[in-house]
């Protein structure tokens, strides 16, 4: 028997979980709205919410990428430091040879004062007259490299700083969007409500029953597996999913890595046309892509559709049609 039925107050209870939307509502001194208003409104608002969730996944991927340049960066820093160290001693020992002989002249009162000021104020051809050439070029050479990698570093820093500012714009926006269908359908009786949140769903077939084979079965009878569980966002299971956490899951266990993003799998697997589709291709939905959901066959998908619906089977016509493609 689906999950789904058995949830309708479950994930009604996750939107009210979830924070605060934005579109306004009509004043409480005027009429109560109609469902079909409230319907628009509120498939208006979880779809700008789903957008921002998704924007937030893409933010997530971007910032993982970010961290990982930071710590490559950091660790060539670390190297180049070492490095620059190396030829500092070199350069450092050479001089306080030559200035022990007596071949620095007025240089030899720096370098007897403070020789890491002496180092970091070297020219190569005016400080030290006689001084070996290609040693103080590897000196100068290094510094510059080492100089380079930290600024490089140092913006990264900066990109992180912003991303993580972004991602909680992001995730603020899908909390607002939710709490305000939430409010728009407390508004409503329980009969309403679950005409508004069970909209389209059908039922979900027997894994079994779906003609496909290999990777794309695996994937299939996973997600179906998932009917009826929550939707929400930025999850990827076990219990709860968004839109792509689903998908990726799905595909997960059959062995095929995707990132959790709508946007991102869209440029994942080999493109198909929609007269091609077969079980288990990934479908994309509204443009710019802010929603994706598996191909069963039979014109249905099955997706995590929104906190108010979960895990369902639809139509793969129920929202505007983006694209596809073949993962594995």
């Amino acid at each position: 028997m689906l999950k789904g039925r058995n949830r309708t107050a479950a994930s009604l209870a996750a939107l009210a979980l979830s924070g605060a939307l934005a579109l306004s509502v009509s004043s409480p001194a005027t009429a109560e709205p109609d469902v079909d208003t409230v319907r628009e409104r509120v498939e208006a608002l979880l779809h700008q919410a789903e957008q921002a969730s998704e924007r937030y996944n893409d933010v997530r991927i971007e910032l993982t990428e970010l961290n990982r340049d930071l710590k490559s960066l950091r660790a060539d820093q670390s190297r180049q430091g070492e490095s620059l160290d190396g030829v500092r001693a070199e350069v450092r020992d050479t001089i306080i040879q030559r200035y022990q002989n007596g071949g620095l002249g007025p240089a030899g009162d720096l370098l007897a004062s403070d020789s890491e000021r002496f180092l970091d104020g070297l020219s190569t051809k005016e400080t030290v007259d006689g001084l070996h050439e290609a040693l103080l070029s590897d000196y100068d050479n290094e510094r510059e490299a080492y100089g380079i990698r930290e600024s490089q570093t140092e913006k990264r820093r900066k990109a992180i700083a912003a991303l993580k500012a972004k991602l909680a714009e992001e995730k603020k926006e899908a909390d607002d969007k939710l709490a305000k269908a939430e409010s728009l359908l407390s508004r409503l009786e329980a009969a309403e409500r679950d005409e508004i949140v069970s909209r389209d769903s059908e039922r979900a077939p027997a894994a079994a029953s779906v003609p496909a084979s290999g990777r794309a079965k695996a994937a299939i009878a996973y997600a179906l597996a998932q009917v009826g569980d929550r939707y929400v966002f930025g999850a990827a299971g076990p219990d709860a999913f968004d839109c792509s956490g689903l998908t990726m899951r799905a595909w997960g266990q059959a062995g095929v890595s995707l990132p959790h993003s709508s946007r991102a799998q869209a440029g994942t697997g080999t493109p198909v046309a929609r007269n091609q589709l077969q079980p288990g291709d990934l479908v994309f939905y509204y443009s710019p892509i802010s929603h994706v959901g598996i191909y069963l066959g039979n014109g249905k998908i099955v997706h995590a559709a929104n906190p108010g619906a979960g895990v369902k089977v639809s139509s793969v016509d129920e929202m505007p049609y983006a694209g596809a493609v073949r993962p594995g």
